[in-house]
């Protein structure tokens, strides 16, 4: 007798995480293009 596995509940990543992880980066790279322009404002203002 051999003993059968159970298939996986999840089979396949939800989608939302790599959504999340999407939206980190373009959030990230954002802000740092938003600072840098402020930082270029302070100095030659």
């Amino acid at each position: 007798m051999s003993a059968r596995r159970k298939p996986p509940v999840m089979k396949a990543k939800p989608q939302e995480t790599v959504n999340r992880k999407a939206l980190v980066w373009i959030g990230a790279a954002a802000a740092v293009v938003i600072i840098g322009m402020a930082v270029l404002l302070i100095v030659n203002g």
